[in-house]
């Protein structure tokens, strides 16, 4: 591991960092239900002397750092998700495995949150040396409604600030490496949920009912020429059908299915379109074939966009601290991320640090995921470095 980014960190902050992240992954919690979470993280920083931490959206934490130093009263927010997915971890060969049955940390939110904790210990204790300020932030509900990301836009934690800074842990990126890139980097995401109304028949006279089944099929089909013939293919956008459910018995025409799905894109103009689309699609089929349909959706997060000149910061920041062959030009990603929610507000940049090596291979989202401690301090203090880099910059007049 590159050891190039260093003494941004002392002793007892970096055990700190590893502290958290081995707490949390032993005592996973679910989105919203981050409890324990939230009471330890605010117990590690008051051991520290960062006291005054604020609740928001129930379980989640922020923290504030006022620099002293003369200068550019730049604010500064750096996100750490910490909440858990509902997977039983398979890995046996940790000594941090989750202790909760059905419950782990798959999507390196434990990392995240440690790295924000790291951050918000250092620039405390270095507070004489910068101006303006930084906001961590300690947010729950990345994975699941209602969204911790939302709670920070509506509630205003952004107002007022100069950029937003989060990251992610990614497999297919060698341990060690860091990456972004500017634009969309992840797509915004919309759940529907569709009923289809018929009317019930023997399955001996399908002409007396309406089958809803068929129509479902019908609608299936229909639906996804949406993106094939209506979207741009520069914007990458994806209808999924998560599921569906209809039917009681074989000789029966159903006169009811439900599904539901996920609607992606990159852009914010066809992000209601595309929702529109769904909707006048469902409802002529099932006009086509005698039925209706009953429609709803609702928005989850925005699109995640990185700001060009912050990419290009961030890149520098890594050619001096890691070296020129730790940075990777990354590309986007089909998922989603409530970060979106922050780029929206601010400029922003959502930067990735690399997780592969052998025996930490799976991908996040499944049971044997993983990550080595080893990469926590060095992201930190790139972190950390780049965070002072961004409260230095003179804002464009």
């Amino acid at each position: 591991m590159n050891s190039r980014v260093n003494s941004l960190l002392t002793d007892p902050e970096r055990n700190a960092v590893l502290e958290l992240r081995q707490a949390m992954h032993r005592e996973p919690e679910l989105s919203n239900n981050e409890w324990k979470t939230q009471q330890r993280i605010r117990e590690m920083l008051e051991q520290f002397g960062l006291a005054g931490a604020k609740v928001f959206h129930n379980t989640g934490l922020y923290i504030d750092i006022e620099g002293t130093a003369s200068g550019p009263k730049r604010s500064i927010a750096l996100r750490g998700d910490i909440d858990a997915l509902p997977i039983q971890e398979s890995r046996d060969d940790l000594p941090y495995c989750s202790r909760v049955p059905g419950v782990m940390h798959a999507c390196g939110h434990d990392l995240h949150a440690s790295i924000a904790l790291g951050t918000a210990l250092a620039f405390h204790r270095m507070r004489q040396n910068f101006s303006g300020r930084v906001r961590v932030v300690f947010q729950p509900a990345e994975e699941a409604e209602p969204l911790g990301g939302r709670s920070v836009a509506e509630e205003g934690l952004l107002n007022g600030f100069d950029a937003a800074v989060g990251f992610h842990v990614d497999t297919d990126m060698p341990a060690g490496s860091f990456g972004a890139c500017a634009g969309a980097v992840t797509k915004s995401s919309e759940q529907f949920e569709l009923e289809i109304i018929g009317a019930m028949a023997h399955g001996a006279e399908p002409h007396a009912g309406v089958d809803t089944i068929s129509i479902a099929g019908a609608f299936i089909n229909e639906v996804q020429k949406v993106v094939s013939r209506e979207m741009p293919v520069d914007d990458g956008a994806i209808i999924t059908i998560g599921t569906i459910h209809g039917g009681e018995a074989t000789n029966i025409i159903c006169p009811s299915v439900k599904l539901t799905g996920t609607l992606r894109t990159s852009s914010p103009e066809r992000r209601g379109l595309l929702v529109q689309r769904v909707r006048e699609v469902a409802e002529g089929v099932a006009a086509m074939h005698r039925g209706r349909v009953e429609f709803s959706s609702q928005s989850g997060e925005p699109a995640v966009v990185n700001e060009a000149g912050m990419v290009e910061r961030f890149r520098q920041i890594v050619f001096q601290s890691a070296g020129h062959d730790k940075y990777v030009q990354s590309t986007p990603s089909s998922g989603s991320d409530d970060f979106g929610f922050y780029s929206r507000c601010v400029p922003s940049i959502y930067f990735l640090f690399g997780s592969r090596e052998p025996g930490n291979e799976s991908g996040v989202h499944t049971p044997a995921f993983g990550a080595s401690d080893k990469i926590l301090i060095p992201t930190t203090e790139l972190a950390i470095k780049y965070c002072f880099d961004l409260l230095s910059v003179q804002p464009a007049r």
